[in-house]
Parts: C-alpha cells; sequence; structure tokens
C-alpha cells in the first residue's frame, strides 16, 4: 500500500503511485509529490529511498543522496491548467491539453479519491494564486494611473507652499529691514525723553518679526510633512516607470536585432550565375533534358533551379522559417525523362510562377508529441511502423496509453511541449505536368446565401449575407500592449476594439466552410484519394485568416453555440466550453455522409512583435459505412506586425493526417513566408503514403486560395532520392472570396456574416445571446466594453464559488465533483488512447424538446 503524507499547511502531499511508464514496462511505482501547484515524480522517495544500492550509499553519504535525489525529478505537470480525469476505481489520468499526460494509479480507492481531492484542490489554488497575482498587477496599474493624477494634485499644492514660503521670506526681509532701522535709531537717541516711543516702536516691529518667522515655520513644516508623505509613492511610481522602460527597451533591442539579422541576410543573398543555362528554364521547358527524373527535374520551370542555389540565403529571412527549406536536392541524371516534366511548364509562367516540380522532405525519426507517441503505440500493437518511411518504419517504438505514452526511456511522458526535430528526413522529388491553371474549380456547396429551404418544401428562410459597419473607433495600442508581453493570449484583458463579433466557438465553426470537400471525400473508393481530399478539407479552414486579424471572443465556461445547416449546406455542428483553466473547446459536426469532432485548445505567446498560436488539441474524422478512422492536428499560427505595421497572418509547420486502421497517412507541409524566395507564398505541398512509405497522391496548392491533388503513376531514381511522377492535378478546392467591401465589416465572408445572426429556440448559453458580442455587433463598443467586464466578473464569482465548495470538501474530507460540461462527457478515446470530450448525443433532442434545464445561467 502507498505511504501517503499530507502537510496541510503547506498544501503539499507525497506518497508512492503506480505510473504508466510504456508497454513494456507498464506500471511502475513511483515516488510523487504535489507542492505548489506542481506535481512531480521521482524514481525513490526523496530521503534517499529504497532504490539507492549498497554500494551507492557506501561511496556517498545520507546527504549526498538527499541532494541527488532531489535533483533527479523525472518529470513534473503543471497543475494551472490540466484536467484531471478518472478512469476506474484506482486510476486517474492527468493532462495539461496535449503536451503531458500521466497516467497513474492508486493502491486502491480511498487513496486513489485523496489524491484527486488534493489534485483539484492544489489546482484550484494555483488558478487563484496566478489570477490573484494578475489582478494585483493590474491594481497596480490602475493606481499608478490614478497616483499620477494625484501627482498632480501634490505638485499643485507644493507650489502653492513654496509661493508662501516665498511671501513669508519676503515679510521677513521687510520686518527685519524695519526692526534693524528702529534699533538703529534707538541707538542714536541723544535724550531719555525720545527712548518711550522708540521702545514701543522697537517691539511692534519686532512682534511683527515673530509672526513673519513662526508663519515661515509653519509653513516649512507643511512642506516637509507633504514631501515626506508622498516620497514613498514618487519612489512606486518612478519604480514602475523604470520596469516600463526596461520592457520597451528590451523589446525595441529584440526589434533592432532582428532588424540587423534582416539586413545581414540582405547583404548575403546574392543570387549567382546559373553553372549551366539548361538549368534554369524561364517560359518553357528545356524538351527532353528537363524530363520528370532528370538533373533538374526538382527545380525545373519557374525558379527552381533559382532556389537551388538561393535557398541557403533565404532561410533566416522570417523568424518562423523551417531549417528543413534551406537544401534542395537534384534528381539523379542518368534517370528516364518523363514526357510532363520539364516542358509543361509553359510559356510566359516567368521565374516567380509556382513550379510544376517540387520537393518535399518528410521527418522520419521519432517525434515526441502526445500524438505522436499515441500512434506509435498504435503501431506497435499491429506489429509494424504503420506510418514510417524507409528505414524508418523500425522506430515506431513502444508507447503508452494515449498522449502520456512514455519512450523506451520510461519517463518522457510527455514532458516536451514542443515537437523536437526529427533525427532523419526523408527527401521526395515530385515531378508533375502543369497543374491546370484555368480548369473551372468544383462546383461550391450552397452558400447559405440569402435564402435557405428546410428541405421539406416548406416556407424559405432569408438569411443576412452581411453584418453592420466596423466602427472607427481611436484606441491608444501601446497602453494596452505593453502590460501583455510574456501572457498567455487566453489571459490578456483585450478590449472589444481587438476582436472581431464572433467568438471563438463560431469562429472553429467557420472550418466546415467547404465540408462539401468531405461529401466528395466520402464517395471516394480508393483511402488514399479519399486521404488527399481531406487534406484539402484540412488546408481550405485556414482561407479565411489571409485577411482576418480580428481576435475572437473567449468563451465563457459552458457556453455553446449550435449551427444547422444540414438543409443547405448539409451539416450541423455543436460547440462547447468545457474548460477554463486551460481554455479548452469541444466540438461535434456531422453531414450527411460523415461526421467529425475536435477538441481545441492552444498555447499561445505573445513576444512583442509577432503573436503565435500553437494548436494542441486533435480532430476525428469517420465516414458512415466505412471503418476509416482519420486524426490530424493544426498547425502554427503567426500574426505579424503586433506594434508596428499592417497586422498579416502566416501559417506554418507540419500536419500529419493519419488513417488508423491501416496505418495510411498524408504529411502536409506549410512553407512558411519568405522575402527572398520566389516561389509562391502561403504555399502547402504534401504527399499521402500507403502503409509501406509508398507516395499515392501529391497535395500541392496555397492555404489562401486553392489545392490540387494528382495521383502518382510512376517512380523513378534511388530509394534514398525516389523521383515520383504525377498524373494531371485536379483542381478540389478552391476559394470563395467575400466581396470587395467586406474590409468595412470585419472581412466577414457569407457564413461568417450568418453565424451570430439571431435565431429562435437555441440554448440559453449560446454565443447568440452574449450580450457583449452583440454590442460589438451593433457598433457600441463602449457598452460591449462595459458588458464585456461584467461577463468577466461574473465568471470569477461562480469559480470562486467552487474553489470554496472543494475546499470544504477537502476539509471535511468527502469527495468533491469538479465542473462537468453539459453537451460532452470525458472518455478515453480508442484509436489514440487520449481523454477526449465525446459528444453526447443529446443536444438536439433537447433542442425539439426545447429543454434547457441542465444549461448554467452565464449570460
Amino acid at each position: 500500500m502507498a505511504e501517503v503524507k499530507s502537510t496541510h499547511g503547506e498544501a503539499e502531499m507525497k506518497g508512492w503511485l503506480f505510473k504508466w511508464t510504456n508497454y513494456l514496462k507498464g506500471y511502475q511505482r513511483r515516488w510523487f509529490v504535489l507542492s505548489n501547484g506542481l506535481l512531480s515524480y521521482y524514481r525513490a522517495e526523496n530521503s534517499g529511498g529504497s532504490k539507492l544500492s549498497i554500494r551507492r550509499r557506501r561511496r556517498a553519504g545520507r546527504s549526498e543522496n538527499q541532494a541527488e535525489m532531489a535533483h533527479t525529478c523525472r518529470g513534473t505537470i503543471s497543475l494551472h491548467g490540466a484536467l484531471i480525469h478518472t478512469e476506474d476505481s484506482c486510476t486517474f489520468v492527468i493532462s495539461n491539453g496535449g503536451t503531458q499526460t500521466f497516467h497513474i494509479k492508486a493502491a486502491n480507492e480511498v487513496e486513489r479519491q485523496r489524491w484527486v481531492t488534493a489534485l483539484e484542490l492544489a489546482k484550484a489554488k494555483a488558478i487563484r494564486a496566478m489570477e490573484s497575482a494578475e489582478e494585483e498587477e493590474e491594481e497596480f496599474d490602475e493606481a499608478a494611473a490614478s497616483q499620477k493624477g494625484e501627482l498632480q494634485s501634490v505638485i499643485r499644492a507644493l507650489a502653492a507652499r513654496l509661493e508662501d514660503l516665498q511671501t513669508c521670506s519676503d515679510l521677513i526681509l521687510k520686518h527685519g529691514a524695519a526692526l534693524q532701522r528702529s534699533l538703529s535709531d534707538l541707538e542714536q537717541l541723544s535724550s531719555a525723553a525720545d527712548v518711550g516711543p522708540k521702545l514701543r516702536s522697537v517691539n511692534e516691529r519686532a512682534t511683527l518679526f515673530r509672526i513673519t518667522s513662526n508663519a515661515m515655520i509653519n509653513t516649512c513644516s507643511e512642506y516637509l510633512d507633504l514631501a515626506q508623505t508622498q516620497g514613498r509613492k514618487w519612489q512606486r511610481m518612478l519604480q514602475h516607470e523604470r520596469d516600463q522602460r526596461l520592457r520597451l527597451e528590451d523589446m525595441v533591442e529584440q526589434l533592432a536585432r532582428q532588424h540587423s539579422h534582416l539586413e545581414q541576410a540582405a547583404k548575403e543573398h546574392q543570387i549567382p550565375p546559373p553553372r549551366a543555362p539548361p538549368r534554369r528554364a524561364h517560359g518553357h521547358g528545356h524538351g527532353g533534358g528537363g524530363g520528370g527524373a532528370a538533373g533538374g527535374g526538382a527545380g525545373s520551370a519557374g525558379a527552381g533551379a533559382a532556389a537551388h542555389h538561393h535557398g541557403a540565403g533565404g532561410a533566416h529571412s522570417s523568424p518562423s522559417d523551417d531549417d528543413d527549406e534551406i537544401e534542395f536536392y537534384d534528381a539523379q541524371e542518368d534517370d528516364e525523362a518523363g514526357g510532363s516534366g520539364v516542358g509543361g511548364g509553359g510559356a510566359g509562367k516567368g521565374a516567380a510562377d509556382e513550379p510544376d516540380n517540387f520537393i518535399l522532405k518528410i521527418p522520419v525519426g521519432p517525434r515526441r508529441t502526445s500524438s505522436a507517441a499515441s500512434l506509435g503505440s498504435q503501431a506497435s500493437e499491429r506489429g509494424g511502423g504503420g506510418c514510417g518511411l524507409g528505414r524508418a518504419r523500425g522506430g515506431g517504438g513502444a508507447g503508452g496509453p494515449g498522449a502520456g505514452g512514455a519512450d523506451a526511456n520510461d519517463e518522457a511522458s510527455g514532458s516536451s511541449s514542443e515537437v523536437d526535430d526529427a533525427t532523419e528526413t526523408k527527401v521526395l522529388v515530385i515531378s508533375s505536368p502543369a497543374p491546370p491553371r484555368d480548369a473551372e474549380p468544383p462546383s461550391p456547396a450552397p452558400s447559405g446565401g440569402a435564402v435557405e429551404g428546410n428541405g421539406e418544401g416548406g416556407p424559405r428562410r432569408q438569411r443576412r449575407t452581411r453584418v453592420p459597419d466596423k466602427p472607427n473607433y481611436p484606441l491608444n495600442l501601446w497602453s494596452i500592449m505593453k502590460n501583455c508581453i510574456g501572457k498567455e493570449l487566453s489571459k490578456i484583458p483585450m478590449p472589444v476594439n481587438f476582436s472581431e463579433p464572433l467568438s471563438m466557438l463560431q469562429r472553429l465553426t467557420e472550418d466546415y466552410e467547404y465540408a462539401d470537400i468531405l461529401d466528395k471525400a466520402a464517395n471516394c473508393s480508393d483511402t488514399c484519394e479519399q486521404l488527399a481530399y481531406i487534406a484539402a478539407f484540412t488546408v481550405s479552414s485556414y482561407a479565411t485568416t489571409s485577411n482576418r486579424t480580428g481576435k475572437p471572443f473567449n468563451p465563457l465556461l459552458g457556453e455553446t453555440y449550435e449551427c444547422d445547416r444540414m438543409d443547405d449546406l448539409g451539416w450541423r455542428s455543436i460547440s462547447e466550453q468545457v474548460s477554463h483553466h486551460p481554455p479548452m473547446v469541444a466540438q461535434f459536426c456531422e453531414g450527411r455522409s460523415w461526421r467529425c469532432w475536435q477538441e481545441f485548445t492552444m498555447a499561445s505567446k505573445f513576444r512583442g512583435k509577432y503573436l503565435q498560436v500553437i494548436p494542441l488539441g486533435t480532430a476525428h474524422l469517420e465516414f458512415n459505412g466505412s471503418p476509416n478512422h482519420y486524426t490530424w492536428r493544426k498547425v502554427t499560427t503567426t500574426v505579424h506586425n503586433i506594434i508596428v505595421g499592417k497586422l498579416w497572418v502566416d501559417q506554418h509547420g507540419d500536419m500529419d493526417i493519419v488513417e488508423h486502421k491501416t496505418g495510411i497517412k498524408c504529411h502536409l507541409k506549410y512553407i512558411p513566408y519568405s522575402y527572398f524566395t520566389r516561389d509562391v507564398q502561403r504555399k502547402v505541398k504534401g504527399c499521402v503514403m500507403d502503409q509501406d512509405g509508398n507516395v499515392k497522391w501529391v497535395v500541392n496548392g496555397t492555404w489562401d486560395n486553392r489545392i490540387e491533388i494528382a495521383p502518382v503513376i510512376s517512380t523513378s531514381g534511388s530509394p534514398e532520392n525516389p523521383v515520383f511522377k504525377t498524373g494531371p492535378y485536379t483542381l478540389v478546392w478552391k476559394r470563395r472570396f467575400p466581396p470587395e467591401e467586406a474590409e468595412k465589416y470585419y472581412n466577414f465572408t457569407e457564413l461568417a456574416s450568418q453565424l451570430n445572426e439571431p435565431e429562435e429556440g437555441i440554448a440559453p448559453t449560446d454565443s447568440r445571446h452574449r450580450p457583449d458580442q452583440r454590442l460589438m455587433e451593433d457598433g457600441l463598443w463602449d457598452a460591449a466594453n462595459t458588458e464585456k467586464l461584467r461577463l468577466e466578473e461574473k465568471q470569477r464569482t461562480a469559480r470562486r464559488q467552487r474553489e470554496t465548495e472543494a475546499e470544504r470538501a477537502a476539509a471535511e474530507g468527502t469527495p468533491y465533483s469538479p465542473y462537468e460540461p453539459i453537451w460532452f462527457k470525458k472518455e478515453k478515446e480508442r484509436w489514440t488512447g487520449n481523454v477526449f470530450h465525446m459528444y453526447q448525443g443529446e443536444y438536439w433532442s433537447s433542442k425539439q424538446q426545447q429543454d434547457w434545464n441542465r444549461c448554467p445561467d452565464i449570460f
């Protein structure tokens, strides 16, 4: 039985528990320590436990053993943004949104409940401590602003005292001179008869001098008291201003350093003359020498050859550039030239046009992410490498149950919050015919437009096509941003001036604007082709971000959003804010032949010049009548020019879409923006591979405009540098651009304009009932800011009440049930093993019956 120690004064708990390591070792006994909102674990007890050998004890004293164990913490997870989930009577899971997950087993149910209660209480205290610190900082900023006004009044009071002192000084000089003259006259008297009047005159002058001196002393005392009273406040204000100045200096220094690096890169960026003229194709291709597998195959039509030479020079042109893009490889020159290689470039393309041939690098080493660990465990259960390529197929290894599956070292249970660089990369050269530039896009799904039918011949509903124009309110950007550097995006108290009148729940619903691609994918009999369509769908969700820089409203805990467009668009979705620390959205969407669900949470930091948003949730997709199950995670979004210049958004990173049943995988690479490349910006390229790593389909295009796919018809080259020749491209997605006047109303598309349209019969927690968001849409921004503060304070009050109940339950030793979502429930997802908020299928029936009793009062 585990030995549990509890120190209530420090809100600390220690004891032995069993932690899942991997499929080879299973659960291993570990010493856990809960302290200051952090849960850490060790191989042995901190006091020099039994794991230390006798030989080691002889070599080092007890104090050395304690120091050694104190510095050998095997892992730590912060409870501030963690989710605590009970799996069975003895097992519970702690996850912080996908980057770290601990699967822990207690000796019995009583001990498990003690730990869960202590963890919930520690989480509540960590949240309270962090928010108290933020509130103190905000109060200090507000106090500093009020103290500036007080300083002005104090300065005026001191100036008045100085004027009084000056007046007293003048009077003292005047009366002193008069007294001196009276004394001189008294000394010069010759007769005693005149002494009496002169003495009275001296006494009067002395009295006036004394009165004036006392007045000056009193004024000096008042001045000194006032100055001493305000001295500490002035010191605090001075220190605050110094801190602000240091922040600004650090930011300016960072901007200057980046500017210097950019200038240096520009100076070093020189395009050398081509080594051989046939390697650079401007306009027409170079006949047979430029075939699909020829020496210049990777960079033939357009600017490919130039990219071979200056790829390294442009590698650091953007803060978010990927090092994988700085090297380019040629295909072997002795291969047979394909008929659809360089010659497909066509005339008049120019060096800056999109090349028909391109290179794709795929990481093939183990990637220490939660999804990778879980996928590795799935692959190991199947007995093969599943989604690997070439020499990487044997490296799947063992993984734990879910996101916390550890590697072979037992302790790397998702402790890395970033994706490690792959140990190896697979270089693929894609040789393709020219994409169909003039081809018609696939027929778009109905936009919802102005009219919607109910599918049963009923009345047709009129929908709006735009929202009211955005008002022009002046705003001091620096006064808000200077205190937000380094903070989590979801915890920055932003006014509505930076937002758009949509919540994050509604923004995520926009992912399905091009859901007709999934309808086409459902009709594909080939799984690889189906995966290529799914890849195009995942790219289409980023289309609106190219010109939308407004921040969506952070949903309140328990806030929901439904979007029922089954009649015209063929899908309906329900979303809910299921957690506030960390902020997490659960969403379920179903079409006529598919269903998709996802959890969305993120890590984000504001760095002064740019803002990075790193999604951590996972999306799942299934088709009716098909055993295939697909998962993927979104790529990193970066918003540039936060302080100076026009805001613009870039998407970059790698995305793996995995079919778990067969191990088929699609790897997409979002190329970061570069000032020096001749290639098309915002480019996405990728390929679909079968379970043996053979490329079957190629995906190519841009995330803000169009995606084309093409099948691989032949393979040439060496196994180390294969060249894949594709058939003709098919345009599977083309963006529907908003009208030109959309700039006046937040660059909303027609679907975005309809998301917040008032609707009857929806849940009382729906985002369309949110008052601050509605006021902003109506152009009443000042009232919206006031209402936003009211809602946030109401949410804090409800949270404090839950914390009080948790503390009372902990003090009484009774179980405490934390907040539970309304329409979703935490369950273990069978494909990845992660704890996931699954839709319970009750929302639409409750809407039909108008039964909203379970909905809380959040607005």
